[in-house]
């Protein structure tokens, strides 16, 4: 059965919103978690930000450092979870799932292919962390607080769930990659 990964920029303050405004350096270690992504996955979940922000920028990306990832996710089959999204024509191979979340994730999960990646999307991986349906949740965390009202991963008042730690390594930058998977 597939396995559904999600990997995130998380700053110490816990904030996973906008990591290009306090993200300030990418090493090659973070790059070869990255990659490493590409290779274990074919699938795309999305969320309606993520989406929005996403499909009018990667299909415009056809060279430079991008364009490896560039072609991957324009290439790949993504699945947009949204309720108030009329449609997601405007890039191409997605679908708008509007129905219920654990139906279609057990749905994608027994299907064929690789394991199902999930690009951003913050308030999708809580969503999914909640509902028992994240098998993996891979934090890339910055030694930044970030603050400045920006949203975090987690609410003040979110149930607890418990996390076991898979894998945890310090990068050249200061970032630590650390891999979770909720106990079940």
């Amino acid at each position: 059965m597939r396995k559904v990964v999600s990997g995130l920029f998380i700053s110490l303050d816990g904030v996973a919103q906008a990591p290009n405004e306090w993200q300030f350096a990418f090493d090659e270690e973070m790059g070869a978690a990255m990659a490493d992504t590409l290779e274990t996955a074919d699938t795309i979940l999305l969320g309606r930000v993520t989406f929005t922000e996403w499909a009018g920028y990667w299909p415009t990306v056809t060279s430079g450092e991008d364009a490896g990832f560039a072609k991957w996710i324009n290439e790949s089959p993504k699945y947009v979870f949204s309720s108030t999204l009329d449609g997601v024509d405007d890039w191409s191979n997605s679908t708008l799932v509007k129905g219920d979340l654990a139906a279609a994730v057990d749905e994608l999960k027994s299907g064929e292919g690789k394991d199902i990646t999930v690009a951003g999307s913050p308030t999708l991986v809580r969503s999914l962390l909640e509902q028992d349906l994240l098998d993996e949740l891979v934090l890339l965390i910055h030694p930044v607080v970030a603050g400045e009202g920006r949203k975090k991963l987690f609410d003040d008042d979110a149930a607890m769930k418990k996390l076991e730690l898979v894998s945890a390594k310090p990068t050249s930058s200061g970032v630590i990659i650390a891999t979770y998977r909720p106990v079940r």
